[in-house]
């Protein structure tokens, strides 16, 4: 359904309510993965998350901490949320340890394994969401439903310091790891040291710069000209890392002018492989976001990404279906001109990006951290602290980070004081003093520096041995079986 920009009367779409709210995409992804890969039948690959939502299963502690914060954001907005997210009908979410229940979510499972995607797009819980939408003011209807359809894309790639760097290009925000480490690999950063000053002092800038481009380029490909190549070439990097100034923090940046006819020389394509065995290695995080990877003992390997964006999600719950809709229309601009800006039949900018490593055309590494726009600068760092630092899959996602934010932003806010950067306690004071010499805003916080979770493959005496990290910042694991 249409919605005309200008009578909206507003500068940015609010995170909760019915202007966030686009035509979910996960279940028709679910149903390309499983025409594509899958050997079960697709109610049996739902059965146990179905058994799950009907039975209960027991919270963990800091989903059960954020849990706490959704009767105030949500109980004011239409639909079920007290019903179907806490445990007494008001107020009481589920602490830890509690036996959280969504029978109605089951049902909605059962129907989509029974019927498959068309019982979510085309039948009776398309037509729920659409009397819903109507009868309070929503703007989704069900012939929005009944036109969505997945897109096949290829994953686009750098190499950095002979390792090939995959991402999901835009929508998505992917190629800003690709940016920051094409400009990165123009420092020494072994000899600089990790978690030196000039090492992030240089990885916050290249961020930066990254950043101005994310926020003018990164759009849907469908209704936006986005020039790829030249945002990704070794040539477009090498100009920009010229903006870094090795003693002082940059406070404002321009998007840059990428050329149009950059050379596309890719590495080994990323390979698809045929239908997989039942995956014999994972990890998993739960939560708003979550990611997984997975890998086989035929050699296939799963990188897969899934989120409501921010907190549980727009706070929209359809009676009777038990699930919340995603507000991933937050992050459309409302400036008329812009790439990203909010119209119908259009894809929002995405922060959700999983990742995946090769070297010398084989599998190296599926891996994600979650996090909104932390994400691509979490990539970099796990990434860099394991080929430029030497650790270990496990410490690389357990060492001390750093998050800059108030940048640029495709949702049109601009940084005009430098922004800032907040570190984990990991991170010594005396390196914090030598970032503000350089004239950094550093700030303290305990939370918010995402979710690692990575599966790297190993070569040992020419057998293939996987080892799998989840790291403590989140209620994840790694689980082989």
């Amino acid at each position: 359904m249409k919605v005309e920009l200008d009578k909206l009367h507003r500068k940015t779409i609010p995170p909760r309510g019915m202007l966030p709210l686009s035509v979910p995409g996960t279940v028709d992804a679910w149903s390309e993965l499983h025409k594509k890969f899958g050997k079960l039948k697709l109610s049996d690959d739902l059965a146990p998350a179905a058994k799950y939502a009907d039975e209960g299963f027991p919270v963990t502690e800091l989903i059960a901490f954020y849990w706490h914060f959704g009767p105030e954001l949500y109980q004011d907005l239409p639909g079920a949320f007290l019903e179907t997210y806490t445990l007494d009908g008001k107020a009481r979410t589920p602490a830890k340890g509690d036996i959280f229940k969504n029978p109605a979510l089951a049902k909605t499972l059962r129907l989509i394994g029974e019927k498959g995607r068309d019982g979510f797009y085309k039948g009776e819980i398309a037509d729920k969401i659409d009397k819903f939408m109507q009868e309070n003011g929503g703007f989704l209807r069900k012939a929005d439903f009944e036109k969505h359809t997945s897109t096949w894309i290829d994953p686009v790639s750098t190499n950095y310091r002979g390792y090939d760097v995959f991402e999901l290009p835009p929508n998505g925000q992917g190629i800003a790891t690709l940016q920051i480490l094409n400009i990165l690999e123009g420092f020494d950063l072994k000899s600089m040291g990790r978690n030196s000053a000039e090492t992030l002092h240089v990885m916050i800038e290249a961020k930066k710069i990254a950043w101005a481009d994310r926020a003018k380029f990164y759009a849907d490909p469908e209704f936006a000209k986005i020039p790829l190549a030249g945002l990704l070439s070794k040539e477009y990097a090498t100009e920009r890392r010229k903006l870094i100034d090795p003693e002082h923090a940059v406070k404002t940046v321009e998007a840059g002018a990428p050329p149009a006819n950059a050379p596309t020389s890719q590495p080994t394509r990323l390979p698809l492989q045929d239908p997989a065995a039942t995956p014999k290695h994972s990890t998993v995080d739960d939560g708003d976001t979550i990611y997984m990877c997975t890998a086989d003992d035929e050699g296939n390997m799963v990188s897969l990404i899934q989120s409501n964006y921010r907190g549980m999600g727009s706070g929209i719950v359809v009676p009777g279906l038990g699930f919340m809709f995603q507000d991933r229309g937050e992050l459309f601009s409302m400036e008329p001109d812009h790439a990203n800006v909010y119209a119908p039949g259009k894809r929002p900018f995405h922060t959700i990006i999983p990742g995946f490593v090769m070297r010398d055309g084989k599998p190296w590494e599926a891996f994600g951290v979650m996090g909104g726009g932390m994400q691509p600068q979490g990539h970099v760092q796990v990434l860099t602290n394991q080929i430029d630092f030497g650790l270990n899959v496990q410490e690389a996602g357990d060492a001390s980070r750093w998050q800059h934010e108030g940048d640029n932003e495709p949702t049109g806010e601009k940084m005009a004081s430098g922004g800032y950067v907040e570190v984990e306690s990991g991170i010594p004071y005396e390196i914090v003093r030598e970032l503000e010499k350089r004239g950094h805003d550093v700030r303290f916080d305990v939370g918010g520096y995402g979710g690692y979770q990575a599966i790297k493959v190993e070569m040992h005496d020419g057998q293939r041995v996987y080892v799998g990290a989840s790291e403590s910042r989140k209620d994840g694991q790694a689980a082989g079986y």
